[in-house]
């Protein structure tokens, strides 16, 4: 069952679900199937990620990922947030020790910024975990921005903890590499990556896109510099930034080697 923890005391959920290399258990008769959904665009749920939402007898998931594929499947939904998550988590565990096929649902691709999830689907359940990676916001902002990716620099904000590493490797390569970001609801939004890249040398005319709701009806790039979006810095909530908490950051190189 859920295990207590502290995200900047450690043990981090991520760690653990990076701990080793997944064994091939697929299709064993109790496998946990941890599924990107993609974007929240149906047609970007992967075939593979489809059936295991489909044959599940219960999914698992946050609230808005949990909506996004509530019409594939029969299964019982159990949507939670970060209140509730572990008691949820408890309950999806119960269900699979009682033999039913249970698949957590994650945003975009678990390898992105699903692992924290991940960990915490695994220290749940008595059961293999196989993840089923999906398609990215990130690999659709890359598409969109003309950034390939052996060329950029990925960092995920979107998760719970420290993020001083993950800012160090942003400040590093900022005018070197693509950067590919994922922000975070609501502290580390596009502005305030970009006063944080600006202060620390990098050029404010590099061009940036922010990149909202990829895939979906309302899908919106704005086009901008470093300096001009460092202006939208220091919201703390959804009504102090101009950008959506789906939103890719992708700052580009002025010429990448």
């Amino acid at each position: 069952m859920s295990e207590g923890y502290d995200l900047d005391a450690g043990p981090d959920p991520a760690t653990f679900a990076a701990a080793t290399p997944e064994q091939p258990r697929e299709d064993a008769e109790n496998t946990v199937y941890a599924v990107g959904i993609g974007p929240g665009n149906p047609e970007y749920l992967t075939r593979r990620g489809a059936r295991a939402v489909r044959e599940a007898d219960v999914v698992v998931g946050f609230e808005t990922v949990v909506d996004f594929v509530a019409d594939e499947t029969e299964a019982d939904l159990l949507a939670c947030g970060y209140a509730d998550e572990a008691e949820t988590l408890d309950a999806f565990a119960q269900r699979v020790e009682d033999g039913d096929r249970g698949t957590a649902v994650l945003m975009g691709d678990p390898n992105h910024s699903g692992y924290q999830l991940l960990g915490k689907v695994e220290r749940a359940v008595d059961a293999p975990v196989t993840v089923i990676p999906g398609v990215s916001s990130l690999q659709i902002a890359a598409s969109r921005a003309r950034t390939p990716m052996e060329d950029a620099e990925f960092v995920t904000l979107h998760k719970s903890g420290d993020l001083d590493a993950d800012l160090d490797r942003l400040v590093g390569a900022v005018g070197d590499r693509h950067l590919l970001v994922l922000p975070r609801p609501f502290d580390w939004m596009p502005g305030d990556v970009a006063e944080l890249l600006v202060d620390a040398g990098g050029d404010p005319d590099l061009d940036a896109l922010v990149l909202e709701r990829l895939t979906h009806a309302d899908e919106r790039v704005t086009r901008s510099t470093l300096g001009d979006l460092r202006e939208s810095s220091g919201g703390s909530d959804r009504e102090s930034t101009p950008y959506s908490d789906l939103s890719v950051l992708v700052v580009r190189a002025e010429e990448v080697a």
